[in-house]
């Protein structure tokens, strides 16, 4: 059974209607009254924070008051999270998380200041983002099934490029590889910039990325796309099935991200800031924006994004267990 099966998206058409019902003015009882600070814990021009600047004009125009985006990158986004685990918890500080900060980055054997499950205060999930499975046009392999029948002929022969050690386009190979019942070759790079063109170029033949990463090369005939790792398929490649309907049932790595306040955050704040946030998701322009990214809006009530933080909190430490993985290595 995938993640997205086990905890329930709010769907497009669910949410317009939501929104629609949710008539009650977003400044109750004066909140919020000032701007608001959305930190992102990554550097400027990252998906996370192209994702995060079109969600703050959207939710700043829902919930009435400036919201501003206050990057903070390092430690793999420990440093940004940090930053707001020691705010006030008064609504004004917010953090826009991502899966790598808050579900993978614990199991690698760094030491954040902080607990991820206690300490914030979950709002909305905002959205989510699949890889795209990839392949030089030279890797005799059409399908999924294809490539997972030829790893199993050559051992450690295929050779897959990754943004990085520890990233999810790394882990979401070694899930593939255990989910196939097979072994490849991990080559990481540092971005996805690299890892496309080394992929191109033929020196390596498997690429976990990011659908705009590749999408012109795809387009181009330089890469062959087999799949998204998404649970569905994606809007913007609808002819791309996903892994788990090509070969591996129940697979699913998704990048995602999701707004949160200090623990502690009062629960007649969430409730605003949810009401808000939610309005913010189901605009058209959000949508078309989000869509560029390969990437689609979610939705739904802080428990929806608690549960599901913590069952991929928990698949990705089963994942990184049993492959090896650790953060200098």
């Amino acid at each position: 059974m995938s993640l997205q099966s086990k905890v329930p998206f709010v769907s497009v058409p669910f949410a317009l209607a939501l929104a629609a019902c949710l008539t009650t003015p977003v400044h109750g009882q004066g909140f919020p009254d000032k701007p608001m600070r959305m930190v992102v814990p990554f550097p400027p021009g990252g998906a996370a924070d192209i994702v995060a600047r079109h969600f703050a004009t959207r939710l700043s125009e829902a919930v009435g008051q400036q919201v501003v985006v206050d990057n903070r990158g390092g430690a793999g986004g420990n440093i940004g999270a940090d930053n707001i685990a020691r705010a006030p918890a008064d609504g004004y500080n917010l953090l826009f998380a991502s899966s790598s900060v808050l579900s993978i980055n614990p199991h690698l054997g760094g030491k954040a200041p902080f607990d991820v499950l206690k300490a914030f205060a979950p709002i909305v999930l905002v959205g989510h983002a699949p890889n795209v499975l990839a392949v030089h046009p030279s890797v005799p392999a059409k399908t999924v099934r294809d490539l997972i029948a030829l790893a199993k002929k050559r051992p450690d022969a295929l050779a897959y490029a990754s943004n990085g050690h520890g990233t999810l386009s790394h882990l979401t190979g070694e899930l593939f590889a255990q989910g196939a019942g097979v072994k490849m070759l991990h080559v990481p790079y540092k971005g996805a910039a690299p890892a496309t063109i080394d992929t191109v170029a033929g020196n390596v033949s498997v690429l976990f990325a990011a659908f705009p990463s590749v999408a012109s090369q795809v387009r181009a005939g330089r890469l062959g796309a087999l799949a998204v790792t998404s649970a569905q398929r994606i809007a913007v490649a609808r002819e791309l099935p996903t892994i788990a309907e090509a070969g591996i049932p129940g697979f699913e790595s998704s990048q995602w991200w999701g707004l949160y306040g200090p623990a502690g955050l009062p629960g007649a704040i969430v409730e605003v800031l949810n009401k808000a946030a939610n309005r913010a998701l189901v605009t058209e322009e959000f949508r078309k924006a989000l869509a560029l990214e390969g990437a689609a809006p979610a939705g739904g009530t802080p428990a929806t994004l608690a549960a599901y933080h913590k069952a991929d909190y928990d698949k990705w430490g089963k994942v990184i267990a049993a492959a090896g993985v650790k953060e200098n290595n």
